[in-house]
């Protein structure tokens, strides 16, 4: 008798064990993002434990592109995404495939994240300044990418016809920076953390920042359309997870003293280590570029209008995109530059 109620004990807390044990893991919750310091505040949020406070168990799945970020979220091989905003991503948004629900990073003035580099035969060629893109090659990862934008831009600030600038489009950030190196293409614009090394090395000349010259909404957090209006108390809680990252992110970060010179947040050290692991690169690399990030996860609303606009006009949009039928604003409060 003794021993049966000895066995039926054991159960019982093995039982309880198996129980706990699944409440702790939480929800399982998939993220594609890119391997960038603009992806820190996924990384905080899940190192510094708000995913696992929200009930979510979260593991990434590491892009080179960012339009295969967008894919995986379509497909279902992601419940999330963090990246930069294409003209495949509204594509794909304009069909319900996707919502935006809060802000990833933007390219703005005094934070180096985008820089336009120029090889050395092209500066002695004439490439010296952002209005000589005329005439030249610029490698990109994609037709229709970030990179794709935001030479357009420029085109536009600088009164230039984008069509005289060659595009050569590279699939990813390390062939770009291979076909940069051998020659291939006049330019490419970089993420700061990849172009400062090669311009301490003189193997590129920089031209530029492009959040000096055209400021922009880059990324943003994103769903499916069917998470968006089925699983919407997971979506929150993702969201609300996200935007203390962002929080902590940009408290460390993102501080500036009344000249406007960088200064470091109280938990900068602890975040740093968070973003080395993540990324894979060094701190003194990272430190020369981390981007902007709203620390609530607000959006440039009027922004992601403007882009929708653009690529529309540019015949790489369906003219049938709405933008507003794209954004789920709903989770996050106080977006900026809302259309009336």
């Amino acid at each position: 008798m003794f021993a049966l109620r000895h066995a039926s004990s054991g159960l019982l807390a093995f039982l309880a064990v198996l129980v706990t044990a699944t409440v702790a893991r939480g929800e399982a919750v998939s993220v594609a993002a890119l391997r960038l310091s603009s992806s820190g505040p996924l990384f905080i949020a899940q190192d510094r434990g708000h995913f696992a406070a929200e009930g979510l168990e979260v593991s990434f799945k590491f892009f080179t592109a960012a339009q295969p970020v967008a894919v995986a979220v379509t497909t279902g091989d992601a419940d999330f995404g963090v990246t930069g905003l294409t003209a495949g991503f509204y594509n794909l948004a304009g069909k319900g495939a996707l919502k935006i629900v809060a802000a990833q990073s933007s390219d703005v003035p005094g934070f180096h994240l985008s820089a336009y580099l120029a090889t050395s035969r092209a500066v002695e060629a004439g490439l010296r300044t952002l209005a000589d893109f005329p005439g030249r090659s610029l490698g990109i990862t994609q037709t229709g990418s970030t990179f794709h934008y935001m030479i357009g831009l420029l085109a536009r600030k600088e009164g230039f016809d984008l069509a005289r600038v060659r595009l050569v489009p590279l699939q990813s950030i390390p062939n770009m920076v291979s076909a940069f190196k051998g020659g291939q293409v006049d330019a490419v614009i970089l993420p700061s953390s990849v172009a400062l090394p090669m311009i301490a090395s003189g193997e590129g000349t920089l031209l530029g920042w492009v959040g000096d010259v055209t400021p922009w909404q880059l990324g943003a957090l994103f769903t499916s359309g069917r998470a968006a209006a089925d699983r919407r108390p997971l979506v929150a809680r993702f969201v609300r997870a996200y935007a203390r990252g962002a929080a902590e992110y940009h408290g460390a970060f993102n501080r500036r003293d009344a000249a406007g010179r960088a200064e470091r947040g109280p938990d900068y050290d602890a975040l740093m280590a968070i973003l080395e692991k993540y990324t894979q690169q060094p701190a003194a690399r990272l430190a020369t570029g981390l981007p902007y990030v709203d620390p609530a996860g607000r959006l440039d609303v009027g922004d992601v209008h403007a882009q929708v606009r653009w690529w529309q006009a540019q015949k790489m949009v369906d003219a049938g995109v709405d933008a507003a039928a794209i954004l789920d604003l709903g989770f996050v409060d106080g977006h900026r530059n809302v259309p009336r």
